[in-house]
């Protein structure tokens, strides 16, 4: 159901129109580049952990008012905790640069994401961003969408007994997962290895704002299971990410030139697109972080740091 609500912007309602059965809205009546008031930033926030995917279209802004819009949703940190300095354009440490171009000049191949496979961003950290920004510069006119699936409605459709049992495990997660998707000898392996960050967070996390549980494993990130073996592990993990990537908790978004998503990365996973390497198309978009907090489970126990520093914003 459509939602209009009143704001004192140059626009005089902000209308949010629900996509998907369980997840994602589309925003309108908002101009980003004219300034986003305290009620309408209110609202932003409130309709995001409602529907944890926000998507603006027609929003021509420039870098500065990127990192400005994505403050709304709280303290922005730089591109990324590896660095990645040359990813950010000059004068924005905060941007990390998705461009296909800059992927083809390095590698000799065509990339057109950051991560073509299902993850949230960063939960090596011992405080995952709490909040990503995307904004499409250059978009091919077919293809390249991003598809994000919601972390509670796969909690709260699993039975109870299985709900109680994950409650109370724990998983670690570092870059590469289970198995790595870089080659050896490869910047990413290298940098990796250098920040080695490694957390232990509970499979089933709370939301801080909304309380609801969440299911907080991901195949970009998460290793292993605490506690198990290899095998008992291996298992559980191929069925929590079954569950958490079922097409019934996903919604899937076009990028237009000027549009921007918002995503709540403490309860969703996403996937960037696989669809585009037989094309000779062009994709750049331009990601900002929010600094998140550190995850909390059900028994009220924090993550634990195993390696690597909290990612905060600067001060």
């Amino acid at each position: 159901m459509t939602s209009v609500i009143d704001s004192s912007t140059t626009t005089s309602q902000l209308i949010i129109d629900p996509i998907a059965g369980y997840i994602g809205a589309e925003v309108s009546g908002i101009q980003i580049a004219d300034g986003v008031d305290d009620a309408t930033a209110q609202a932003l926030r409130d309709a995001l952990f409602e529907y944890k995917v926000l998507f603006f279209r027609d929003q021509p802004i420039d870098h500065g008012q990127q990192v400005e819009f994505t403050r709304v949703f709280g303290p922005v940190t730089d591109a990324h905790p590896l660095g990645y300095t040359d990813k950010s354009p000059a004068g924005h440490p905060e941007i990390l640069e998705v461009d296909s171009r800059t992927y083809a000049k390095r590698g000799g191949a065509r990339r057109y994401s950051y991560a073509n496979f299902w993850h949230q961003d960063v939960t090596a950290l011992i405080n995952p961003p709490a909040v990503t920004a995307l904004r499409a510069e250059l978009v091919p006119e077919i293809g390249g969408d991003t598809t994000w699936a919601d972390l509670a409605a796969a909690y709260e459709n699993l039975p109870a007994s299985l709900q109680q049992f994950l409650e109370g495990l724990y998983a670690e997660n570092r870059f590469g997962g289970r198995t790595p998707r870089w080659t050896s000898n490869s910047e990413a392996q290298s940098l990796t290895a250098d920040a080695n960050i490694v957390s232990e967070h509970p499979v089933v996390r709370v939301h801080p704002v909304t309380g609801k549980k969440l299911i907080y494993v991901n195949p970009g990130f998460t290793s292993r299971i605490i506690g198990l073996s290899p095998g008992q592990s291996d298992r559980i993990l191929d069925l929590l990410f079954a569950e958490i990537t079922n097409p019934a908790y996903t919604v899937r978004i076009a990028w237009t030139p000027d549009s921007i998503g918002v995503w709540d990365n403490r309860a969703t996973i996403h996937q960037a697109p696989a669809d585009l390497d037989h094309l000779d198309v062009v994709r750049v978009l331009h990601r900002t972080t929010v600094e998140g907090d550190i995850p909390v489970g059900v028994d009220g126990q924090k993550s634990r740091s195993i390696s690597g520093d909290p990612f905060l914003a600067r001060r």
